[in-house]
């Protein structure tokens, strides 16, 4: 069963999910704990138009990064930083179709937690995949990071 995840972050101004960002997407993430999978859906904007139809590959690793960073925040507890990120681009993806990001976590190692993840078209096919790893912080550090102290 999917369940919303409450935003942790105070600042609500990130492009991804700030809820406070104009021109920001307003994404909001689900955890389904069946499966262990966090999700997100998106109907691209026109206005992240690549080449033709296709959403700008940009975007979709946006979109991968931010559902990591959420998925490793449910998973510890803790907030994180990208240290490594890798992605594949399968198959275009279109921006009239909504999109389904989904993230998982595949292993946990100290403070670095790993990650597997997929854009999916509406059709449920993989356009786009990506793995990566997180540094978990403390809140601390994470505090003088994000104040730039």
């Amino acid at each position: 069963m999917k369940k919303e995840i409450p935003n942790p972050y105070t600042d609500k101004r990130c492009f991804y999910c700030g809820s406070e960002n104009p021109e920001g997407l307003k994404l909001h993430f689900y955890r389904d704990d069946e499966t262990g999978e966090v999700s997100t859906e998106y109907f691209p904007a026109q206005h992240f138009i690549g080449q033709g139809n296709i959403l700008h590959g940009g975007i979709q690793l946006g979109l991968l990064d931010e559902i990591m960073g959420w998925t490793s925040y449910v998973y510890t507890g803790e907030m994180a930083v990208t240290s490594d990120f890798n992605a594949k681009f399968i198959m275009p993806v279109y921006l009239d179709k909504t999109v389904k990001v989904v993230c998982k976590v595949t292993s946990r190692e100290d403070l670095k937690v790993h990650m597997h993840a997929a854009l999916k078209n509406d059709e449920g096919l993989v356009c786009t995949t990506a793995t990566g790893v997180y540094h978990i912080l403390s809140p601390d550090k994470y505090q003088a990071l994000i104040s730039g102290k």
